[in-house]
């Protein structure tokens, strides 16, 4: 597998400084560019070309949230990966909406960083445990899903919980052949393209 090349947004010098350390004995990850505040992350994923920015919410000027937005504007092919103190329903739900690929709050270790990082890099979603626990919490006047088989429906809900098509077939005792059917049937009933997509579908909806 290439090595992914990250660029580690984080406004506060010695987070970004351990940050950077971090990663830099991660197997299979390298940092290639760091940034104060969202504009210069939002510079940084237009210029180095990374495949993944790590990426703080509260940061002064341009936050997060925006960086984000502006990431997919100018610079689609890069996933954010959010890594925040901030672990509340709207914070969570404004760094999806703008197109957040994953989301880890500061208490995540090496190992959940680096998942994370390596499944956005190939456009999977990754939310850690008490993040989904708070989407799904709050997850209010949201339609049902109708469309959607109870088979697909509960596909889409694993997905959200960031399970491999493996792990899929593993939990449902059925083979990844017919996993990848239904994921392919799920995502052109709701019209998304990825599983980052579906997972936010999911969460908008609030399947659990």
């Amino acid at each position: 597998m290439a090595v992914i090349r990250v660029v580690v947004a984080d406004d506060q010098a010695a987070v970004r400084d351990g940050l950077v350390a971090l990663l830099s004995v991660t197997s299979g990850v390298e940092v290639v560019g760091e940034a104060a505040d969202g504009a210069a992350a939002v510079v940084a994923a237009e210029t180095l070309h990374p495949d993944v920015v790590l990426m703080d919410l509260r940061m002064p000027g341009v936050d997060g949230v925006e960086a984000t937005r502006l990431i997919g504007e100018r610079a689609p092919g890069v996933r954010v990966v959010v890594l925040t103190t901030h672990a509340d329903d709207a914070s969570i739900l404004k760094a999806l909406r703008a197109g957040a690929t994953g989301y880890l709050t500061k208490e995540s270790g090496r190992a959940e960083i680096a998942r994370a990082i390596e499944a956005a890099a190939s456009g999977q979603s990754v939310l850690d445990d008490g993040v989904t626990a708070t989407l799904l919490a709050a997850a209010v006047d949201v339609p049902a899903v109708a469309e959607l088989t109870p088979r697909e429906a509960e596909v889409l809900t694993l997905i959200a919980r960031g399970k491999s098509n493996t792990e899929i077939a593993e939990e449902l005792f059925v083979s990844a052949a017919t996993v990848k059917t239904h994921i392919n049937n799920l995502f052109a009933k709701i019209g998304v393209r990825d599983r980052a997509q579906a997972v936010r579908y999911a969460l908008r909806h609030g399947l659990d």
